[in-house]
């Protein structure tokens, strides 16, 4: 029903009493041309009646125009253009997500009740199950609707298990979409395998397990759900192991089981690749060095420059006993626990190694330069380098732990011209720089849940 207002019924009234007025000028003009058309006729003065009729005629006409422009009223305000991506101030973005009947007529009744709650449902994804069905939508609900208050409408209308959070301009992207953008991510690097299997399944925990250990936290084959634990999923890790993603309260489907599939097949048929982004610099004396991406490939290069470096530069990039150095290199060179950066000279030598890894919803940077390539500007050139691929991936910071007369890492650190905060504990200085936002950065990349195991 459309309901009228003072203000829509005002120019209709204000519309009748302009023609009835016009209707009576037109009899005043009908009359008062009869009166004068007799004297016209019959006397000597009637041209000069005409013309000053003809005169009084124009100075109404203008009197009438002067005055119309004078009282026209003002013209409406034009409607404001909103910027692409922007939501209206009055209403906030949803990811719902509720199990329903598989019933005809179970969906229509969640969808009136949103829609009494004038509630929008911008997409609507579907995950049937044995038995029900779980509806995923993105809604765009008034802002002074509370989270309770739109749980509670959607149970009231025959939903169960239901869960939401805050959404985002990036869930506008449609399912199908979001899925393509991170196959490709995924088939042009394998590091982002699990930054993509976060962006797919939001909030959860990913642990990645060795082949040697993967049976003793559950017998059988990974890539299957498990009615034990349904907020967990297992994925046969391409690089051997286990992948094991877990989600607080909201158990896997078995579509989301499929995409997950689907996403480590892709990583696994294409097998051991690596960016071909090499970067050349000249250093002051005029030698130039390469910096590229580096993986499992490069083991037996990062093994022999630490045979080349002293046991003070080993301490000091691995914290620990010296003989313990060699066995980190595997994990470090791993692309399911971060990035690394191998810088080489002319002749292809590996003289420096740096690693962005992924330590739960922070980054950690480190250096090893090998100490006849010291001091010649390498290892800032390199943690300017971590840094770019840190904001890439989404992250507000990264930090780097290092002893306290460590001069040349604080000086690296306060030569990127960030924020910088500093902890001293014990001789152990950790330095904390905050990261500028990465445009187009995704925001779900920012809590990187990749948890590795223990790190150097």
């Amino acid at each position: 029903m459309r309901h009228t207002t003072r203000a829509q019924t005002g120019p209709r009234h204000r519309g009748r009493g302009r023609d009835l007025a016009e209707l009576a000028a037109l009899f005043g003009a009908t009359a008062a041309a009869d009166l004068v058309a007799d004297p016209v006729n019959g006397g000597p003065a009637g041209g000069v009646l005409l013309a000053a009729s003809a005169v009084g005629l124009l100075a109404a006409a203008g009197c009438h125009i002067w005055w119309n422009r004078r009282h026209r009223p003002p013209p409406p305000p034009a409607p404001a253009v909103e910027e692409a991506g922007a939501t209206d101030a009055g209403t906030t973005l949803w990811r719902l997500r509720t199990t329903v009947r598989d019933t005809p007529g179970s969906l229509g009744s969640v969808c009136t009740a949103l829609a009494r709650g004038r509630v929008d449902i911008v997409t609507l994804q579907t995950h049937p199950l044995a038995e029900g069905t779980v509806d995923e939508f993105l809604l765009r609900a008034p802002a002074a609707l509370s989270a309770a208050a739109l749980a509670l409408t959607v149970e009231e209308a025959g939903g169960s298990d239901t869960w939401l959070e805050r959404a985002d301009a990036h869930d506008l992207v449609d399912a199908p979409t979001r899925l393509l953008a991170l196959a490709t991510r995924t088939a042009l690097d394998p590091a982002e395998l699990p930054l993509a299997l976060r962006q797919l399944f939001g909030r959860c925990t990913i642990t990645s397990i060795p082949e040697e250990s993967a049976g003793a936290h559950r017998p059988g084959a990974a890539g299957e759900p498990d009615a034990a634990a349904p907020t967990v999923m297992r994925l046969p890790d391409p690089s051997g192991g286990t992948v094991v993603v877990r989600r607080d309260h909201l158990p896997f489907t078995p579509t989301e089981f499929a995409r997950g599939r689907a996403l480590v097949e892709l990583d696994a048929r294409l097998g051991v690749r690596m960016p071909a982004r090499r970067d050349v610099l000249t250093l002051p004396e005029g030698d130039e060095i390469s910096m590229r991406r580096a993986g499992p490939a490069d083991h037996a290069a990062a093994l022999a420059m630490h045979g080349r470096c002293s046991p003070a530069t080993l301490a000091a990039r691995y914290h620990g006993p010296v003989a313990d150095a060699d066995r980190y290199l595997e994990h470090l060179l791993s692309p399911r626990f971060g990035r690394t950066i191998a810088v080489e000279t002319a002749s292809g030598r590996l003289v420096a190694l740096g690693h962005l890894l992924w330590d739960g919803e922070e980054s950690e940077v480190a250096l090893l330069v090998e100490d006849d390539w010291q001091r010649r500007g390498i290892g800032a050139a390199l943690l300017r380098r971590l840094v770019e691929l840190a904001a890439e991936a989404g992250r507000g910071s990264v930090y780097a732990v290092t002893q306290s007369g460590n001069t040349a890492m604080v000086a690296a650190m306060r030569e990127l011209g960030l924020p910088l905060d500093y902890l001293v504990e014990d001789g152990t200085l950790v330095v904390t720089a905050a990261l500028p936002s990465a445009a187009g950065a995704d925001p779900s990349a920012a809590e990187l849940p990749w948890v590795s195991g223990r790190r150097p």
